[in-house]
Parts: structure tokens; C-alpha cells; sequence
């Protein structure tokens, strides 16, 4: 004891008789005991000899058994860990210091001065968001674990991979506040140059000691940077701690965790940047349907529209979302930018392609089912494409050539790109000249040629135009009535198929029918006989809906065999009261069945429907 008093080394006698030097300030620490050896120099104070030694026995006689040069690096090392843990015990008393000057101070003076009507309470609510659940669950439960983790940590394996794992779930309550945080900020900049109230409180409290001479919005930042860095420091206690040390795996799950919690605040502080970018946008637009939560806000800027007939520029506003692309142009407005929506191109199906243009250079061409432009700036659209594709495994991007002719799946499917009216001088389909008088020039709805008026002499509906019929040229009406034909032949094979197949429980006939008097408004229909009583006629769209588009009584009606055909279609009527519905078929043997089932029903009776055998209710 005299030579640890007096001198600044000493000298250890051990049971062997061996002298080991112990140098000043150093820790001897052996993993996995339970107590553990620090030898300081010792001072003197009030007579009294304070000095910091424990388990000598035990310290002695582990360094016999792994050696006397190993508790050094063991020493460095341990000491790193206490320094790294003791740092974050530190941080988190004045963390918490800071949570309770936000709660108790800060939002409690405030909310008692809104009780007394001089501010609305939901503003003091939406400044500090969930700062007291904050403040109770570092003030309550955390900061009091970690400070009985450091006071044994050279009794007990250091355990703080444990404490964190257990707390760090809880992290994810941040998410709300740093969602909140950049709306807090403004609430508070308005309310001070609102309220003098409010004002005052805040000056109040800033001009304390407590404050450290910080403004609340510095007070309020805090939150926010304090999981990075729980993150920080977890990952530096890993990089000191071995890989065989008992804290190591636990340490490493924690550092997950608290990872995770980060990702989901910035997660959450992304969300709401996009959903507040949305509604910006809307309130420019008028489009409710751009608040979505699925869209995401690419880009916007301005760029030049090419007209499709001839070479003039007209400028556009361009809003670029992951799932379309929406053409806008400026509106005069008092109240800040505001614009009229031109057109929509969804991504799904949209190409974009290079073009050569000599009055407009770095041109480019998107094509859409909806429609198709020619602009200026790339590469934008393309990534959105290229995002949506690559979310899409069904989505294919098919490639062509600028001046390749549509190809007969997508003809009428998606919006052409028009042939500009300079780029040709004759008809591209009967090659007579243009003129100014008698043959001027036309666009086909469906390939975007230029042709003139007696190639375009035919109507048909397009797909990309909401099956509205559309003036094409003579080939492309050939086509895609030969599409319609295929799709009537499909149609045929339906009728065949439920006219040999086993009828249903809940009708007598079924197939397709066109029902109207009228080519030009016909409409397809999966028509039904149900088995029900009274027996009726049910229209749907499709075999798969549930909600018919009407219903028509069979009970009284009388079926006619109208022989009138209307482009080939055999047809027949019905009629009930002073209202006829008249449907036509494809063959005349389809038509003959189902007068057949038909004038048996509207007396009462049901049939099978199979190859004209009929029964009655009575055989059934």
C-alpha cells in the first residue's frame, strides 16, 4: 500500500513469488468473469486513501492462466467498449434533458396559454406531435436500463446489444415525428409573427438557462437526428466488440432493428413529400386523379409539342408520374400557376423513340394507346418506362422502326403517329396528286397516313378511342373488320360450345348476340334464358358478369322470325307491350334455336336448349 501511496509504480507479489510491473491508469479486464481488476494511482484526500481495485486474486491467477502479455489488448479493447456505451449513456441524459424541456416546458406553458383561447390547442398538437410519448419512453424505460447496464459493466458481461434490442422496436415512433417536423417548423414561424402570445412564451423560455442559449426549432431538430445516431454508435461498439465476445450477436440484431427504424422514418418523410408534391399538382390541374397513393411525381418541365400536320411548335407543361404521362398547357389564373390538362398517356404499352426533325433537333416521339406526341427531352419518360417494365414482368416493350407500319395486333389499339401533311404530295394508298380544291389531304384515325377522301370513305370503332368509330382508310377497315371477324368466329365457337354443353342449373340458353336495329349502335351481348319463374330474357356484357344490363319477361311476349338481315346477321324480334328488342345471329341455325327455345318459353315452358330438344317443366 506505502509503494502505491508513494510511488507511481508498484510491485505485486502473486502466489508463485513472480513480480508482474502494473502500469499506471492501465485496466487488466478478462472476458466472461465476474469481477474484474483496475488499478489507478491512488490520492489522498481528508486523510483518507481512495484508491479503485477489485477481484486482485481472481485477476491474478486468469493472467497465470492465459499469460502476461494478453490483458493488455483485452484491456484496450474493453476499455474502447465502456468508452463507446458510457458515450451513448451520456448523450441519452442529455437527450432526455432536451425531450423534457420540449414536453414539459415548451408544450406545457404552451398549451396553458392555449387553454386561455389566445391560439387554437390543435396548433400547440401539431407542433410537437407525439413528443410526450417520446419523452416517456426514453425518460421511463430506456435511459433507466441503460444506466444500469454501465453501472455493472465491470461486474456483469457487458450487455448493451441487449437493452438496445429490447427498446429498439419502439424506434419506429419517430416515423410520426419526422414526418411532422417540416410542418411543425411552419407552424411555429407563423404563430410567432401571428401570436404575441405565443411570441412571448417561446422568447421566455429561450432566454432561460435551461435553453443553453438555443431557439426552439434547434430544441425540436434533436428528435430527429437522434436514431442515426443510436445507429452511429451500435455500429462502432460492433466494430471494437469480437466476434466471440456473448454480446455480439444480440449487438448485431439491435443494429438491424435500429436500422429499420431509420428506413421507415425516411420512408415515412418520402411518403409525405409525395403525397404533398400530389396534391400541389392537383390543385394546378383539377385531376382528382392524381392524388393517389400508388402515383409517384417524376419530373415536370416545359417542352415543345410538334404538331402532328405540319412543322409549328406549341409549348407544353409535362407532369411525368410513374404510370403516365400527363400534356398540360398554362391557364391564366390570379391564384398562383394553374393549367388545363390536354391528354393522358399511361406507361403501360408506351413507347419512345428518336425522330428527325430538321427545324426542331433532339426531337422525340411517345407513343401511347391513348395518343401519340412528338417532343423534345427523353430521357425522363424512358426511365419511367424502363421503372414500370421492370415492376411489370408481364409488361413488353415492343421495338419498330419510326416509319414501319403499325402492326395489325396493336392497329387501333394504340394511337398512331399522323404523317405530317408536308411529308407527302399523293394519296399513300391510291398515289393520285393532292390539291388544294378537290383532293386535300386526310388522316386515318387508325394508321396516321395521309390519304385522300375516297380512301377514307369507311367508319370503325378504335380501341384506343374508347371504341368511338373513327374515319380510317380503306386497308386498315379491311383489317380490323378481319379482327372483328376472328373475334365473331371466337364468338361462334362460344355459342357452339354452350349450345353442346351440358346447360347450367341457373339457365335454359345461353351465347352471344347482337341486339339492336342498327349496325352503327349495335352491341354485343351475352344474352340468357334463366331457368327461374317467371322465365327472362337477361342481357349482360360479358359471360362473367353478375348484374345484368336489363331484363326482359318472357310471360306474354311473342317472338317473330324477322326476315330482314342486316349485313348477313340473321335476326329475329321480341315483342312485349308496344316494345320490341330485335338481335341478330351469326348463323341461321343459331337463329333457329333460339326461336325455338324462345317460343316455348313465353308460353310457360322451359327447354334444354341442346340441338332444338325441348321439355317441358313437367319432364324436368
Amino acid at each position: 500500500m506505502k509503494g502505491i501511496v508513494h510511488g507511481r509504480d508498484c510491485t505485486v507479489v502473486n502466489v508463485t513469488g513472480e513480480n508482474d510491473k502494473i502500469e499506471e491508469g492501465k485496466i487488466p479486464v478478462v472476458y466472461g468473469s465476474k469481477a474484474s481488476c483496475q488499478w489507478n494511482e491512488a490520492t489522498i484526500e481528508d486523510g483518507r486513501i481512495h484508491k479503485e481495485s477489485k477481484g486482485e486474486q481472481k485477476d491474478e491467477e486468469m493472467r497465470k492462466e492465459r499469460g502476461v502479455g494478453e490483458p493488455k489488448d483485452e484491456e484496450n479493447i474493453e476499455q474502447k467498449l465502456y468508452k463507446i456505451a458510457n458515450e451513448l449513456l451520456q448523450t441519452e441524459r442529455a437527450y432526455v434533458a432536451r425531450l423534457h424541456l420540449l414536453d414539459q416546458v415548451f408544450c406545457s406553458r404552451l398549451t396553458e396559454e392555449a387553454g386561455r383561447g389566445s391560439f387554437p390547442p390543435d396548433v400547440i398538437r401539431n407542433i410537437f406531435s407525439n413528443i410526450s410519448s417520446l419523452y416517456s419512453f426514453h425518460n421511463l424505460f430506456l435511459l433507466p436500463d441503460l444506466e444500469s447496464c454501465i453501472s455493472h459493466w465491470w461486474v456483469f458481461t457487458p450487455g448493451l446489444g441487449t437493452v438496445l434490442l429490447q427498446h429498439a422496436p419502439f424506434l419506429r415512433m419517430y416515423a410520426d415525428y419526422v414526418t411532422n417536423f417540416d410542418q411543425a417548423m411552419e407552424l411555429v414561424r407563423t404563430w410567432t409573427e401571428r401570436s404575441s402570445a405565443f411570441r412571448n412564451i417561446i422568447q421566455d423560455i429561450q432566454s432561460q438557462e435551461v435553453c443553453g442559449s438555443l431557439t426552439l426549432q434547434h430544441h425540436m431538430l434533436e428528435p430527429v437526428q437522434r436514431v442515426p445516431r443510436y445507429e452511429m454508435l451500435l455500429r462502432d461498439y460492433l466494430k471494437n466488440l469480437p466476434k466471440n465476445h456473448p454480446d455480439y450477436d444480440i449487438a448485431y440484431k439491435s443494429l438491424q432493428t435500429i436500422s429499420m427504424a431509420a428506413i421507415h422514418s425516411n420512408s415515412a418523410i418520402h411518403k409525405a413529400e409525395s403525397l404533398k408534391r400530389l396534391v400541389e399538382i392537383y390543385e394546378m390541374v383539377g385531376e382528382k386523379e392524381v392524388v393517389n397513393p400508388t402515383n409517384e411525381f417524376l419530373r415536370e418541365g416545359r417542352l415543345l409539342k410538334l404538331a402532328a400536320r405540319n412543322t409549328s411548335a406549341m409549348e407544353r407543361h409535362l407532369f411525368m408520374f410513374n404510370n403516365f404521362l400527363m400534356c398540360c398547357t398554362p391557364k391564366f389564373s390570379l391564384v398562383g400557376q394553374r393549367f388545363t390538362v390536354r391528354c393522358r398517356i399511361g406507361v403501360d404499352g408506351m413507347q419512345v423513340q428518336q425522330t428527325t426533325n430538321e427545324d426542331h433537333p433532339y426531337t422525340f416521339q411517345v407513343s401511347g394507346k391513348e395518343r401519340t406526341l412528338e417532343l423534345q427531352a427523353r430521357c425522363v419518360i424512358q426511365e419511367a418506362i424502363d421503372m414500370f417494365q421492370k415492376n411489370n414482368e408481364t409488361f413488353k416493350l415492343a421495338s419498330k422502326e419510326l416509319n414501319v407500319p403499325e402492326p395489325t395486333e396493336e392497329l387501333g389499339r394504340r394511337a398512331p403517329r399522323w404523317i405530317r401533311d408536308n411529308e407527302v404530295t399523293v394519296c399513300m394508298k391510291c398515289q393520285d396528286a393532292f390539291n388544294a380544291l378537290t383532293r386535300r389531304r386526310h388522316h386515318c384515325r387508325a394508321c396516321g397516313c395521309v390519304v385522300c377522301w375516297k380512301c377514307l370513305d369507311s367508319k370503325v370503332a378504335l380501341e384506343y378511342d374508347g371504341n368511338k368509330l373513327n374515319k380510317v382508310c380503306k386497308a386498315c377497315y379491311s383489317t380490323l373488320t378481319g379482327q372483328r371477324e376472328e373475334r365473331v368466329e371466337e364468338n361462334k365457337r362460344r355459342i357452339l360450345e354452350s349450345e353442346a354443353s351440358p346447360v347450367s342449373s341457373d339457365c335454359v340458353m345461353s351465347g352471344f348476340l347482337l341486339y339492336g336495329d342498327n349496325p352503327k349502335t349495335w352491341q354485343q351481348v351475352w344474352t340468357v334464358i334463366s331457368r327461374t319463374e317467371p322465365p327472362a330474357l337477361h342481357l349482360y356484357t360479358a359471360p362473367q358478369d353478375v348484374k345484368p344490363l336489363s331484363s326482359i319477361p318472357l310471360l306474354g311476349s311473342s317472338v317473330e322470325d324477322s326476315p330482314q338481315e342486316l349485313q348477313g346477321q340473321p335476326g329475329f324480334c321480341l315483342s312485349q307491350s308496344k316494345t320490341t328488342h330485335t338481335f341478330f345471329c351469326d348463323r341461321l341455325d343459331v337463329k333457329q334455336s333460339w326461336l325455338t327455345v324462345l317460343k316455348v318459353a313465353v308460353i310457360g315452358r322451359q327447354c334444354t336448349g341442346q340441338n332444338d330438344h325441348c321439355k317441358t317443366s313437367n319432364d324436368h
